[in-house]
């Protein structure tokens, strides 16, 4: 390490290894962004699909100079404050927070989903993005004014409607959209932001995930919900992410971003 790199925009991206998350540190890196990108790279006993591999995440840092790959579940909250300490020690500041990290557990009706599903969905997919909030913003207000800081949430399309057997992560979702309108009021005046992106059914193992808990043989059958009757790629949902980033989305707070091919309506 030789001291701060200073002069450009730095960002903190959790869920970062694949999927849409490692097209967003892929895009940011590309416009010039010094990226910490951070994942768990590890299987969940309570999750019933693979997750990231930790060569997924290396495979970032050395592909692009600007990007350090840090090893961390959102559920430690600990961990993501040493992930923006980094940001500020290596990378001089910090102006986007990408809260990408989610897991996805379904299944029957919701009065049937266990305590064990309901805490892991919780844990993950509510509390990861209140623990990146309480680590990253404090950093986001320690740029001068005047700041154009970021907080990007990533939802999902059912954050707004009800999916068969997917209740409780319905629920969660429904609870991260309340979560980034509330700090974008907490926000106000400051010059840092806070939006959600919805995406819809994007090609990713997540939606290998949903397609299997349906019995779905192919993910394709769930473009059919879409407008544009196709599935996303995650490229097409990171450039959502990548202008909420942006300098260009002054305007753009407490809000959501529908990057879902139409599946929300």
């Amino acid at each position: 390490m030789t001291g701060p790199v200073t002069g450009r925009r730095v960002a903190v991206v959790t869920g970062a290894a694949r999927g849409i998350g490692a097209a967003t540190v892929t895009r940011l890196a590309e416009d010039g962004w010094a990226v910490v990108a951070v994942d768990r790279c590890a299987d969940d006993p309570d999750v019933p699909y693979p997750l990231a591999r930790p060569g997924q995440l290396e495979a970032l840092e050395r592909e692009f100079p600007l990007v350090r790959a840090v090893h961390a579940d959102v559920r430690d909250a600990a961990a993501l404050r040493a992930a923006v300490e980094l940001a500020e020690t290596e990378f001089g500041g910090l102006d986007a927070a990408v809260a990408g990290a989610a897991v996805l557990l379904g299944g029957g009706p919701v009065w049937e989903h266990s305590d064990a599903h309901w805490r892991t969905l919780l844990d993950v997919d509510v509390l990861g993005v209140a623990h990146l909030t309480r680590a990253a913003v404090p950093a986001l207000l320690r740029r001068p004014r005047p700041r154009t800081g970021r907080f990007v949430a990533l939802a999902s399309a059912a954050a707004h409607r009800g999916l068969w057997g997917l209740g409780s992560y319905c629920a969660a979702k429904h609870a991260v959209l309340g979560l980034v309108r509330s700090l974008a009021c907490d926000l106000q005046g400051t010059g840092v932001n806070a939006v959600a992106v919805s995406p819809g059914s994007t090609r990713t193992d997540m939606l290998r995930a949903t397609a299997d808990l349906y019995g779905l043989a192919d993910t394709e059958e769930l473009a059919e919900h879409q407008l544009l009757q196709r599935l996303l790629e995650p490229e097409e949902v990171a450039s959502v992410v990548a202008f909420a980033c942006s300098e260009a989305a002054a305007s753009v707070t407490g809000t959501v971003l529908h990057a879902d091919g139409g599946f929300a309506g």
